[in-house]
């Protein structure tokens, strides 16, 4: 209800960390309850208990880091951090259920559903909490590679502020802010291969926003490859024609101290098949029309 904007405050809508304070006006909209009779049958259930064991054996091939404190896992790409929004479960309740001993395991941060790569679970509050610190110095590199539509020539830094809304169907939006107002935002971006229709790009979000990187890319005039947001339809659909069915957008390298053991931590995210088909079938065009 919160996600899709249904509770309102004094008429208008809240994020989920807003406390009620004395005199709020609260709306919460009708709950719809089921007898025990009007449940759904068992097939959907066990359909989904198949389904939430298949993912965790996925996950469980996925662990680029482990030890006493943190995971860092190479999330796939459709896989929601967490349930809500239609969703029975995401990333941290399956991570809960594998790691039952663990009752404090938390994200350190979030990827979108469709993004791949890199992402850190604390396995305690303390961890977490100094996890969330690094995070707040800036002392924790986050590298991104992305596909986008034809390219920069040279690198270049993003600092445009952005402004998240809500469309009418409740669905999340974010868009640049060039006079002013929203959160500030900073982005740079390198490019690393450049292809005859594309470009693969180096992101660094050197702040977190939501959508940051989908965003600026799209503001310098390089949307990325298969993103139905805020991506350019006539590019996708060539992109498709490469093997590509999801968005090019990967969480690839992670790099931080760690905060207990004061070690260099390095993480590589492999891609996945569909990543890989597609940059090598345009590495195989661009060789056909040299």
């Amino acid at each position: 209800m919160l996600r899709k904007g249904e509770v309102r405050i004094n008429k208008g809508r809240i994020k989920p960390c807003y406390k009620l304070t004395d005199g709020d006006i609260l709306r919460l909209p009708p709950a719809h309850t089921y007898q025990p009779e009007e449940q759904a049958p068992t097939e959907p259930k066990i359909a989904t208990n198949t389904l939430i064991k298949l993912t965790q054996d996925i996950l469980k091939t996925a662990i680029l880091y482990e030890d006493e404190q943190l995971i860092i896992i190479n999330k796939p790409t459709g896989l929601a951090v967490h349930g809500g929004s239609g969703l029975s479960f995401g990333l941290i309740e399956l991570l809960r259920l594998q790691y039952p001993k663990y009752v404090q395991l938390d994200l350190v941060h979030r990827l979108d559903r469709d993004t791949s790569g890199c992402i850190m679970i604390a396995k305690k509050h303390s961890m977490l909490r100094a996890m969330h610190e690094l995070l707040r110095q800036r002392q924790v590199t986050k590298q991104y590679h992305a596909l986008v539509k034809e390219g920069i020539k040279q690198a270049q830094k993003i600092a445009v502020s952005l402004f998240k809304y809500h469309l009418s169907s409740g669905e999340r939006r974010v868009k640049v802010m060039v006079d002013g107002g929203g959160q500030a935002a900073l982005t740079k971006f390198k490019p690393m291969q450049a292809y005859s229709n594309a470009m693969l790009l180096e992101a660094v979000p050197v702040t977190g926003r939501t959508h940051q990187i989908r965003v600026h890319a799209q503001h310098m005039g390089c949307p990325i490859a298969g993103d139905d947001k805020y991506g350019d339809k006539e590019f996708d659909k060539a992109m498709k024609n490469y093997g590509l069915k999801r968005l090019f957008l990967h969480a690839n390298n992670l790099t931080f101290e760690h905060p207990k053991t004061n070690q260099l931590i390095t993480v590589a995210a492999p891609y996945d098949a569909c990543l890989t088909k597609t940059l090598n079938n345009l590495k195989k065009d661009a060789i056909t029309h040299e």
